[in-house]
């Protein structure tokens, strides 16, 4: 018995030998199938393969239906027949939400509730389809993440998606969804979608419900949007927004371009302020367009900031301006992030991507001695800027100063870039404020995206006035790229002279910012020319900006020692900001090489009686 046995197990097992060799090269084939899926998968996390699916927007697929539509006489879902992505930040009941980190994920547990903002979509029919990839918890402006990769930016896939939400940018831009949300606290949300080419709205701070969201810093947080349809960021406003948010207002509209910021953009009014001028100019209910320094405005108007402001020359003191506030911004978030995170920081300590260290490490060695000045001023800030903009008004300037890095860039995050990443998105930030960002094509292959600012609080007016212009901008920018380029000149001084002519032409036809951009371009090349830079002075003079108007007579008067204009420009500037003593000397310097000159004579007079 014992031998049969034996011998049938024998049997058994001679028999059974090629169906394991099968059953074993199947487990080898298998375990090669699985290597080579995760060689394939930290080849593209190190971005050097093709483009993953659905564009490596998605972190976590999963389906969040909405509810049956009742019947009539119930009211029709509004979002039935759309879907949505939500950033790795909102909680959903039943799974953990990862902040863009494994270690954050690994460490905490599932949600027992659903975000509020996600919860109120869904009752109105919108399904959700996933959770978008971010850079790790909430800092970041290039979307690249060390455990999940970098999201390929449908609009240019070269370069990076701009961060923190990358991934509902990308799924937006990709078709993947018809709309997304996010967190933005300094830019991450407006960053990714002047990147990635398509439409966004902050909202005012405050207004639409945080809760079920994981915080960065409350202060400066809020959910936005993004689309490529306005009529699906009207829509989805309608629902996250409550009704008393800028509801009907009284009046005409008047937009008010930040012509300072318009002037670090470099690129030509034609496709930027020009694009929405003449858009405006085919609506009824809109005023004429006002300009305005926003930087001299901040210092003029932000007492508080002051401390924060570095040593600057005349010239550059409204960009002080704006990189102090932007300094204040970032003080505000290290300090509510500290608060909010630093046991976790210390006690994990995560592992994160090299720039995202500098910054968790900022954040948690931050010291609070001075928070109640970084208060001080974003009181101040939103104060000053209702008071710019009322109820009717609306602030235009670039999304962001900088463009985006090439993907797979070996080089670090520079100060500089981060600057220009910075510069203009605390403009809303800080005060509170809302903003839409609209993309308008773009400029030598990078993208072109401005953004509106309204006061706080006039958010459902802000995304109407949007709504009505969306159509006329995008047929100006049509327009713009359909014209022929200017002729190629080969030497830089007639092509400065060109542009000269040109200036002087819209300083006839008194558009003043736009004279400005042509004489800028002739002094770019062409530097020798002390009437290039006595010209702008002359346009500076009319919008008001005298500062920059001396700069410019200064810089003349280095060139040209006997430029009389630029003496009695000079002066106006000095006389308009009450420097009367400085001002009447520059005007008898003027009559010195022109004693007959009638301009300085008749200052002079008026100086002197004045000086009395």
């Amino acid at each position: 018995m014992d031998s049969s046995a034996r011998s049938g197990a024998g049997g058994a097992a001679a028999y059974s030998t090629p169906r394991a060799w099968i059953v074993a090269g199947v487990v080898v084939a298998g375990v090669i199938v699985l290597a080579e899926a995760a060689r394939r998968r930290r080849r593209w996390l190190r971005g050097k393969s093709a483009a993953p699916p659905d564009s490596g927007a998605f972190c976590d697929s999963l389906v969040l239906s909405p509810p049956p539509q009742a019947p009539p006489p119930a009211a029709r879902q509004q979002l039935s027949d759309l879907t949505f992505a939500v950033s790795d930040n909102f909680e959903i009941e039943g799974y953990v939400a990862g902040f863009g980190n494994p270690d954050w994920k690994r460490t905490h547990a599932a949600a027992t509730r659903t975000a509020v903002a996600v919860t109120n979509l869904l009752k109105q029919g919108a399904t959700c389809v996933g959770r978008t990839v971010m850079d790790e918890l909430g800092f970041g402006v290039t979307g690249q993440n060390l455990h999940y990769g970098t999201p390929i930016n449908p609009s240019s896939p070269s370069v990076v998606p701009g961060g923190s939400c990358s991934g509902s940018a990308v799924a937006v831009s990709a078709q993947l969804v018809d709309f997304a949300l996010g967190t933005d606290t300094t830019g991450d949300l407006r960053i990714p979608a002047s990147f990635c080419r398509v439409l966004c709205f902050r909202p005012s701070h405050g207004v639409v419900s945080t809760v079920g969201t994981l915080a960065n810093s409350q202060s400066l947080d809020t959910i936005g949007w993004l689309a490529r349809d306005p009529r699906i960021l009207h829509r989805v406003g309608d629902i996250l927004l409550p009704a008393a948010v800028g509801g009907f207002i009284k009046g005409k509209s008047q937009l008010i371009f930040a012509d300072d910021c318009f002037e670090s953009l470099k690129v030509p009014s034609q496709k930027t302020v020009h694009v929405i001028e003449s858009a405006v100019l085919t609506l009824p209910g809109y005023q004429p367009p006002k300009h305005i320094n926003i930087g001299q405005y901040i210092i003029s108007n932000v007492p508080s900031l002051k401390e924060f402001c570095e040593p600057s020359t005349n010239m550059q003191e409204g960009n002080s301006a704006l990189k102090a506030l932007c300094t204040v911004m970032l003080l505000l978030q290290r300090y509510e992030f500290k608060a909010n995170h630093e046991d976790w920081v210390n006690t994990v300590k995560p592992k994160l991507g090299l720039e995202i260290t500098t910054r968790v490490l900022q954040a948690v060695n931050f010291r609070d001695d001075n928070i109640k000045s970084l208060y001080n001023v974003r009181s101040e800030w939103r104060s000053a800027l209702k008071n710019l903009l009322k109820d009717t008004g609306i602030l235009v300037l670039p999304t962001m100063a900088g463009y985006p890095l090439k993907r797979n860039s070996k080089q670090r995050l520079s100060s500089e870039f981060e600057d220009k990443m910075y510069a203009f998105v605390s403009i809303a930030a800080l005060s509170g404020c809302c903003q839409a960002t609209v993309p308008l094509g773009n400029h030598n292959d990078r993208p072109i995206s401005l953004s509106f600012v309204a006061a706080h609080g006039s958010d459902k007016f802000l995304l109407r006035a949007i709504s009505d212009m969306y159509s006329t901008i995008q047929e100006q920018v049509v327009s713009v790229s359909k014209l022929a380029p200017p002729p190629v000149i080969n030497h830089d001084v007639d092509a400065s002279e060109l542009l000269k002519e040109k200036g002087n032409d819209s300083f006839k036809r008194k558009q003043w910012s736009k004279a400005i951009e042509f004489y800028s371009e002739a002094i770019e090349l062409n530097g020798t020319n002390a009437t290039y830079y006595c010209n702008r002075a002359a346009a500076y003079l009319e919008l008001g900006r005298f500062k920059q108007a001396e700069a410019d007579c200064d810089q003349a008067l280095l060139l040209d020692k006997k430029n009389v204009k630029a003496y009695l420009r000079r002066g106006a500037a000095k006389e308009r900001v009450l420097n009367h003593q400085e001002a009447l000397q520059d005007f008898r310097h003027a009559l010195a090489l022109e004693p007959q000159n009638k301009a300085a004579l008749a200052a002079e007079r008026r100086i002197q009686k004045h000086l009395r």
